[in-house]
């Protein structure tokens, strides 16, 4: 006779967990960032998208940058898995579990290729960047309401 023992999931793994569970049965086609050969992404690969028009101005307000990817309306900053647990990203800000794309038609080209083997941009700078650009108080500085 086995002696069995309950596990305690955390909040994070059960997060993730619900990540990965099937939405629907309608297949959505979507285009993954490609990571340029040579990179690893030890921490996983999400993306986060903003407006063209708002992209320059985040940029200057990076300490550092990851692998950066822009077409005409969409620049693209890849981010470790998960950076949005705990962040409320703002608007007009898109948040890509995965680095997927979702519309399938041209992927975006490589405009920014950090030095090293991680293209990761930190997630907290990007955000705090974001949030100063689109005048969004962070999301720990907002008033609590019950």
């Amino acid at each position: 006779m086995g002696v069995t023992t309950a596990r305690t999931l955390s909040l994070d793994t059960l997060v993730a967990l619900d990540r990965r569970r099937p939405r629907g049965t309608r297949e959505i086609r979507a285009q993954r960032l490609e990571v340029p050969s040579g990179m690893t992404v030890p921490l996983g690969c999400d993306a986060v998208s903003v407006p063209a028009t708002y992209a320059r101005r985040i940029l200057a307000r990076l300490p550092r940058v990851g692998c950066v990817y822009a077409d005409p309306a969409h620049w693209w900053w890849i981010v470790p898995s998960d950076s949005d647990v705990a962040l409320d990203w703002p608007a007009p800000a898109r948040y890509a579990t995965g680095a997927l794309l979702p519309d399938p038609g041209r992927p975006p080209g490589l405009i920014h290729r950090p030095d090293g083997t991680v293209p990761y941009t930190p997630p907290i700078p990007l955000y705090l960047a974001l949030c100063r650009v689109t005048g969004t108080p962070p999301a720990w500085s907002r008033p609590v309401t019950a």
